[in-house]
């Protein structure tokens, strides 16, 4: 029987993307053989910095980016989201980060909104 890779959603605000690509490189044994789905340009900063993981870029957050991995979690397709999540910036798309963070409690999937939370979930 095959079991399937552990599905990770990552993504980041614009300030938290550095912190999310330097999170990723200090856990790339880890994530290397995860099933990785990433907004646009987080998933773009995270492959510049680690080429070799195998990681779906989705579109950018505001552009539907945060629905698609919305629909992933309601649809029983992700079992972890990591989303670094700027509390002192306004975010124009307010509304779609609380609907992801809604989804990710409703379907009680392990969710880190920053690097120790992340660390925790990671030493599982």
């Amino acid at each position: 029987m095959t079991v399937a890779p552990l599905a990770i959603g990552l993504v980041a605000h614009d300030e938290k993307k550095a912190a999310l690509v330097e999170w990723a490189l200090a856990h790339a044994d880890f994530l290397k053989d995860k099933a990785l789905f990433a907004t646009g340009t987080t998933g773009g900063r995270i492959l510049e910095a680690l080429p070799q993981l195998h990681l779906v870029r989705l579109k950018s957050g505001p552009l539907g980016g945060d629905q698609q991995l919305g629909a992933m979690i309601a649809e029983g397709r992700l079992d972890v989201l990591v989303f670094f999540v700027d509390p002192l910036s306004p975010q124009p798309h307010d509304v779609d980060v609380k609907a992801l963070i809604r989804l990710a409690t409703l379907a009680n999937i392990p969710f880190a909104c920053n690097p120790a939370t992340a660390d925790l979930i990671v030493a599982r």
